[in-house]
């Protein structure tokens, strides 16, 4: 019956591959992957050997139709990402799109997920997560984004690239302040690590290491609001005097920021407005 699988491969360990993982492999027609270089290498390893139709961003509105008028024809299909479950922040889900919209049967042949692998040794709480995955490369995109989940008291999930890194650590300690966050890199794999720590002492840490391989960042929701002794007008005042004092405004607004808890973009927008109404 013709169908489409949707399927787990390993996120980096081989040895995590499953068996009805192989059996559905080498079972259908084709295989629709992201990468077929990385597909074909991860095939021949188990010894499968089938058509591979490239499948990723740039090309799935037309390979999407593709593929689905060769499955409603009565072949089967199996789309695979380069590593770990397709459709999950992974263009796949447009796929499954159109097959749904056409009635074709799709079924899952699941595996390990970086978000969810680095989410269950984070050592953060994981009854209730919101996945985020990769922030934009456009700032005023990843302001808004950040912006817009600031205020979750659950725990987020966030991917990212090894040259992204410190930029986004930045932007997550000015929209979020000095949260607790896990870095976990290379999961399942020779180098895979885990840093625990707040945001803040991850800067630190990256001044001085170069980040290296694929993170998954895990950081913490925002916490109930004790009874402050001090508001927002205190860290204000703060960064004001700093500045005063020659600092620049960004730099004042950060030490602010991780002096009174409050964020560092709140800060720095009413040390401007204040300043604009002089």
């Amino acid at each position: 019956m013709s169908k489409l699988y949707v399927v787990g491969t390993p996120i980096g360990n081989l040895s995590d591959m499953t068996p009805r993982a192989l059996e559905v492999l080498g079972g259908v027609d084709f295989i629709a992957a992201e990468d077929t270089r990385v597909t074909l290498k991860l095939l021949t390893h188990f010894g499968i050997q089938k058509p591979l139709v490239s499948y990723y961003e740039h090309n799935l509105r037309e390979k999407g139709t593709y593929i689905a008028d060769r499955i409603s024809a009565g072949e089967t299909c199996a789309i695979v990402t380069d590593a770990g479950m397709p459709c999950i922040s992974d263009p796949g889900e447009d796929l499954v799109r159109i097959c749904v919209e056409r009635g074709i049967e799709v079924n899952v042949v699941p595996s390990a997920t970086a978000a969810m692998s680095a989410l269950a040794i984070s050592g953060l709480p994981t009854s209730r997560f919101s996945f985020e995955g990769f922030l934009s490369v456009t700032s005023k995109q990843r302001k808004a984004h950040l912006d817009e989940v600031k205020d979750y008291r659950y725990t987020l999930i966030f991917y990212e690239a090894p040259h992204k890194l410190k930029t986004t650590l930045s932007d997550l300690l000015d929209a979020l302040g000095d949260r607790r966050i896990a870095l976990c890199r290379e999961m399942t794999k020779i180098h895979e690590e885990v840093l625990r720590g707040t945001i803040s002492e991850m800067i630190a840490y990256y001044e001085q290491n170069s980040p290296k391989g694929e993170y998954v960042l895990i950081v913490e929701g925002k916490k109930e609001e004790a009874p402050k002794t001090a508001d927002i007008n205190d860290a204000v005042d703060h960064a004001k005097q700093l500045i005063s004092e020659g600092r620049k405004a960004s730099d004042a607004c950060k030490e602010a920021a991780k002096k009174y808890g409050f964020p560092k973009s709140e800060i720095y927008s009413l040390i401007t407005k204040q300043i604009k109404d002089i």
